[in-house]
């Protein structure tokens, strides 16, 4: 009984690190070299639902969708280059898990850039007008230094 137990635990730990791929049985191509090239393609494709998981590994059904897309577009005899540009004139560069760095998105790469220098910058800036003395205390005047004493004589008497 506790063999049979330890055996379903270590059984479910196994199958719970396997990589969990969605790709059905029925989308599999019969061509072990076209199916390497679709999951190589797929594993580059961003499933628009799921938004953070490739199209290979998402169960939604516009994922599964994309995936028969890219083995009929294999098995029509494009290249690869010719299916990610079918997709992504279809879809837009968003479908992209990684994008490349063109004008259209530099927002998207040259944001955090961006921020980072303004943040030294400041930091920077901050440092040097601290640092050189201009933040410096001013001076009391002669009525608040009269007032200093005059409390600090209060306290010693008590």
């Amino acid at each position: 009984m506790i063999i049979r137990f330890l055996s379903v635990c270590i059984l479910g730990v196994l199958l719970s690190t396997a990589p969990g791929l969605a790709v059905n049985p029925d989308e599999i191509l019969d061509n072990p070299k076209l199916e390497q090239r679709a999951r190589d393609i797929s594993a580059n494709l961003r499933c628009l639902v799921c938004q953070n998981q490739s199209i290979d590994d998402s169960d939604a059904e516009l994922a599964r969708d994309l995936r028969v897309i890219v083995r009929e577009r294999l098995v029509s005899g494009d290249t690869d280059a010719q299916v990610m540009d079918y997709v992504v004139d279809r879809y837009g560069e968003f479908v992209l898990l990684r994008p490349a760095f063109s004008p259209r998105n530099f927002l998207l790469w040259g944001t955090p850039l961006l921020v980072l220098f303004l943040g030294a910058l400041a930091a920077f800036s901050y440092s040097r007008r601290y640092s050189s003395g201009t933040a410096s205390p001013t001076p009391l005047t002669e009525k608040e230094e009269q007032r200093l004493n005059d409390l600090l004589d209060r306290k010693r008497d008590q």
